[in-house]
C-alpha cells in the first residue's frame, strides 16, 4: 500500500513539472519524519526516498542513528535553539533549513568550526506574515544574507518558507511567488559569493503550488506517511 501511495506521489509531482517545461529530477523529495516511528520510516526509505528531515533535535538524536547507511541526506526543518546546536551537528545534517537570525548563524559556524566543517544552511523567511511561523520578513532577508555570508563555517544554499495556512490557493501561491522572487534577486546579486541553489517551499497540501513556483525541494510529511494528529509540520 504504501509502495503505491509513493509511486503515485512521484507521478503527480512528474505530470505538475512536465506541465510547468520542469524536469521532475531537479525536484527533492524530502520525507518529513516527525512524529513517525523507526519502522514506518525505513519502509518509506525503502521505496527510493533517500532524503529525510526532522523539526526536533531530540526527536532526530533518537532516530538517525537508528537510520544510519539507509538515508542519503538528513535535513533539519525546524525551530532551531541555540542549546541544541551544537547537538543537532554531532549529527551531521545535510542541510538546515531553518536559520532567520544572525545569532543562529553564527552559533552554527563557532560550533562547526570546532569541528572543521563547513554547515550548509537556507535561510528562513516569513512570506504569509503569520505570527505563528519563525522566519525574517522578506525585507529584512537581503541584509541577513549579507551578514551570514561572511561567517567562515556555514555557507548558505537557498531560502525556505511555509505557504499561509488557508484554503485560498491564490494567497499560498503569493508567498511562493514571494520566496520565489526574493530567491532570483540574491541569486544575481550575489552571484560570486553565495550559491542559491535550493528553494525550499511546498508540504503535502501545497506542493503543486510549490512546483508551480519554482521549488526544487518539497518537505512531505502526511502525504507519504498518513494523516496524524498534530499540527502541520514543515
Amino acid at each position: 500500500m504504501l509502495e503505491i501511495q509513493i509511486q503515485r506521489i512521484r507521478n503527480e509531482i512528474y505530470e505538475c513539472a512536465l506541465a510547468c517545461n520542469r524536469k521532475m529530477e531537479e525536484i527533492k523529495i524530502i520525507a518529513v519524519t516527525k512524529t513517525h516511528p523507526i519502522s514506518l520510516i525505513k519502509e518509506v526509505l525503502e521505496n527510493d526516498i533517500d532524503f529525510i528531515a526532522e523539526s526536533r533535535v531530540q526527536d532526530a538524536e533518537e532516530k538517525i542513528p537508528k537510520l544510519v547507511g539507509l538515508y542519503e541526506e538528513f535535513h533539519f526543518i525546524g525551530q532551531l535553539q541555540s542549546n541544541k546546536i551544537n547537538r543537532l551537528l554531532e549529527l551531521r545534517p545535510t542541510l538546515i533549513h531553518s536559520v532567520d537570525n544572525f545569532t543562529t548563524a553564527k552559533t552554527i559556524s563557532n560550533f562547526s568550526k570546532k569541528r572543521d566543517i563547513v554547515q550548509d544552511i537556507l535561510i528562513e523567511v516569513n512570506t504569509s506574515g503569520e505570527a505563528s511561523k519563525i522566519g525574517i520578513k522578506p525585507s529584512e532577508c537581503s541584509e541577513l544574507i549579507k551578514r551570514v555570508k561572511d561567517l567562515e563555517n556555514v555557507k548558505i544554499k537557498g531560502l525556505m518558507t511555509i505557504g499561509a495556512f488557508v484554503e485560498d490557493d491564490e494567497v499560498i501561491r503569493k508567498c511562493f511567488i514571494t520566496l520565489r522572487e526574493l530567491f532570483e534577486k540574491e541569486k544575481t546579486k550575489n552571484k560570486s559569493t553565495v550559491e542559491m541553489k535550493y528553494l525550499s517551499m511546498g508540504m503535502s497540501s501545497d506542493f503543486k503550488l510549490a512546483i508551480q513556483e519554482g521549488s526544487n525541494m518539497l518537505r512531505l510529511g502526511s502525504i507519504l506517511f498518513g494523516e496524524r494528529n498534530h499540527h502541520k509540520s514543515r
